[in-house]
């Protein structure tokens, strides 16, 4: 009965939500549309930043209080419960007296409980409308949620025949300037950029961001190095990170760096971080940009250098939701 006019303005509440992405960390992207008993939308609203109201109370704070009364409240996340930066979610649907809602996908937070709370005070639960989408949009969340470990997104840079530089270390720039403002925008979306002691020495980078870490097992990278002048520096070395392998323990770089507080890390790094990045399994996604170049050289450097893989069957399969031309060049992004 509800099925298409659950899903239009589930995908209203999704669109809201985008809104605030790279802006409410650590919290998840929520977009909100309330009707009222006709089933007319008279309110809409989002969570536009960590701190703030979250996407229920922003939209039913701009109504009268018996404006929602007897209405329906659409809500991409199961409405929060308990007390954080803002009151629980649910107090205010149950005051002004909502008939109806209907949200896409459970809160992963244990702390949260809001069907209880709200099936208790008689309210109607729809639960599940484009659970997939919305899974998907708070990936990061989920992540955060279950395994108490940031999300980690590779970000590289290639020619068509997968060189990130040719054999004397040669590599600005394979991609456009077009692909590098995109890179700048990304890294603005992540709570941390993560790197290594070899590309700070062999590129000496700004990566300017509120919080960076650098992989420097013994502490290598000179002090005038450039990424070290501004924003926050966490340096992962063998003092404070334990080893495997005889190199750093990359799984519990990224538990130190979720005590922080870090939800998201962007890893900009070359072929043999990003190859023990893979192997180990810690890359969440990956987004590729590929030039239209061509190398042809067999001793230049890749963009992975990893597993010694005898067979095809053994190799990682992406599930690709992105292609994207930044003229001259193409971005890919996929999900493992």
């Amino acid at each position: 009965m509800f099925k298409e006019q659950d899903e239009k303005y589930m995908r209203i509440c999704l669109s809201l939500a985008k809104r605030g992405k790279g802006k409410v960390s650590p919290n998840p992207m929520v977009g909100c549309v309330v009707l009222d008993k006709n089933g007319n939308p008279v309110s809409k609203g989002y969570h536009k930043k960590y701190g703030e109201n979250h996407a229920e109370r922003d939209a039913l704070l701009k109504l009268k209080n018996n404006e929602a009364e007897g209405g329906t409240l659409y809500v991409n996340l199961e409405p929060c419960s308990h007390y954080g930066k803002t009151p629980p979610c649910v107090d205010l649907i149950i005051e002004r007296k909502l008939k109806r809602v209907v949200f896409a996908m459970r809160d992963p937070n244990p702390k949260v409980d809001g069907i209880k709370k709200l099936k208790a005070a008689g309210i109607e639960i729809t639960e599940g409308v484009l659970e997939e989408d919305a899974r998907f949009l708070n990936r990061m969340f989920i992540k955060n949620m279950t395994k108490n470990l940031p999300y980690v997104v590779l970000k590289t840079a290639s020619t068509l025949d997968g060189k990130i530089a040719a054999k004397t270390g040669s590599s600005k720039w394979i991609t456009s300037e077009n692909s590098r403002k995109e890179v700048y925008k990304m890294r603005k979306e992540f709570d941390c950029i993560l790197t290594s002691s070899n590309t700070v020495l062999a590129d000496n980078p700004k990566m300017e961001h509120k919080f960076k870490c650098i992989l420097d097992k013994d502490k290598r990278i000179p002090a005038d190095s450039l990424i070290l002048k501004q924003g926050e520096i966490y340096i992962a070395s063998k003092e404070n990170t334990p080893l495997k392998n005889n190199n750093l323990d990359l799984k519990s770089v990224l538990e130190t760096l979720y005590r922080k507080g870090i939800r998201s890390v962007f890893v900009e790094c070359g072929g043999t971080l990003a190859g023990e990045f893979l192997k180990e399994g810690l890359i969440d996604e990956i987004y590729q940009f590929i030039a239209p170049k061509i190398l042809n050289d067999n001793q230049g450097f890749s963009t992975f250098n990893g597993d010694n893989i005898e067979s095809i069957s053994q190799a990682k399969n992406l599930h690709i939701y992105e292609v994207k031309k930044i003229a001259p060049d193409i971005l890919i992004k996929g999900i493992f």
